[in-house]
């Protein structure tokens, strides 16, 4: 394969895939994305919290438009206690000077953005090709996936998820995701009756787990429940709950909280669907020869700190940097580790930080949780605070650092 003409096979079609992709092809780099599922389905009746730092990296490819006009700008997160006591106000993106707010978007929407930008830009997407196995040569690596196929390209990027394949392969020693402790369940319905949270998204400590909603201005109703539960579920234990078991457990978690919580779970007028917390925080192996890890799959973050995607996002921009600055794989593999790991890893961290003030059930517990959640709030989740998460910025044009590329 000619060295100087580079093809990038990509393995997964979530957040980080599409976006490394059109970085890659930006950069003069080949790629191709390769799906495990069958066909495309802009998957996912949840919503996710797109962060203003991850909404900067879209505004490169010239979809933050879109994308802000697919969802709520949500610049305001406010806390009650179950009862209804007002807890604390947190910002939600980076200063009004630095960028947009960070916005509610279901994921389905966010992935038909990124779709239709692939599909646009003529990058092909291969459906129903499960990654089995990889092998890497001296210019080289061969993908072969379970339908029987192979593909070859210069290097792999492994962006399939919490539960990577690549990631094993790259080291069979890599520490398994951790399961944080937390069920998510969430719902949606399109038309409700509920007056709009106009601009804010509500969040509740209740008495038996975690609550939050939001109301946009056209009546979409969004749900989630955090809900702590010691033992890991099985692989798909989740995946078999029904969307009318879901709400005959949620309503009974939440039955000694306010009424207008056990309101919205009834509304509800789309599946239910339910998933474990899980994080990675650290990988001691990020790349191996023609394979490199991202997003999820190299630090998957809890979805607590409301950063998963826009880490991901961040990822992908940097990686196509350090490809289109540098020709030599491991240098460039080697300079996006260091410009990386530092800040995933710190966001983590954060994310455990958020995680762990949602599995207080004991009635002890949550008192002082809900006495202690005001000082918390003013002293560790002011605007200054936080925003070396929301305001840090990812410029395309300008060249990767020097020093981080070891010259």
């Amino acid at each position: 394969m000619n060295r100087s003409a580079r093809k990038a096979l990509i393995i997964g079609f979530g957040v980080a895939g599409p976006v490394l992709a059109l970085f890659l092809q930006r950069a003069g780099i080949e790629a191709e994305i390769y799906e495990a599922r069958a066909a495309s389905t802009d998957y996912g009746g949840s919503f996710l919290n797109l962060a203003s730092n991850g909404l900067h990296v879209l505004k490169e490819l010239g979809l933050e438009h879109e994308v802000v006009q697919r969802g709520s700008p949500i610049p305001r997160m406010v806390s009650w206690s179950g009862k209804g006591k007002p807890l604390g106000e947190v910002h939600n993106g980076a200063r009004i000077e630095v960028g947009a707010p960070s916005i509610n978007i279901l994921r389905s929407r966010l992935h038909q953005v990124l779709r239709e930008e692939v599909e646009r830009k003529g990058i092909k997407i291969h459906y129903g090709k499960k990654l089995v196995d990889l092998k890497s040569g001296a210019q080289s690596v061969v993908a072969t996936f379970a339908d029987g196929t192979r593909s070859e390209g210069t290097f792999v990027a492994g962006c399939d998820g919490v539960h990577s394949r690549i990631r094993r392969l790259i080291n069979p020693d890599a520490p398994a995701p951790r399961y944080t402790g937390l069920i998510s369940i969430g719902g949606f319905a399109q038309h409700s009756s509920f007056p709009p949270t106009k601009n804010t998204m509500h969040f509740v400590f209740g008495s038996r787990a975690f609550f939050g909603y939001h109301v946009s201005t056209s009546g979409e109703m969004y749900w989630f429940v955090n809900y702590p539960r010691k033992a890991e579920p099985g692989r798909g234990e989740v995946d078999m709950i029904e969307s009318d078991e879901w709400q005959t457990r949620m309503l009974d978690l939440f039955r000694d909280d306010m009424p207008l919580i056990s309101d919205m779970i009834r509304a509800t007028d789309s599946k239910i669907i339910g998933y474990p917390f899980y994080d990675i925080h650290t990988q001691p192996i990020w790349y191996r020869e023609g394979m490199v890890l991202v997003g999820d799959a190299l630090h998957a973050v809890s979805a607590s700190a409301g950063q998963g995607a826009s880490m991901a996002i961040e990822d992908a921009i940097v990686l196509a940097k350090c490809l289109r600055d540098q020709q030599d794989l491991t240098t460039a593999f080697a300079s996006y580790e260091r410009q990386r790991r530092a800040r995933d890893e710190r966001v983590v961290r954060y994310g455990r930080q958020v995680s762990n003030t949602k599995v207080a059930t004991n009635p002890v517990q949550v008192w002082l949780r809900d006495i202690s959640l005001p000082l918390v709030f003013k002293l560790f989740a002011n605007p200054a605070s936080l925003d070396w998460i929301y305001s840090h910025h990812v410029a395309w044009n300008e060249p990767v650092a020097s020093e981080t590329m070891g010259t």
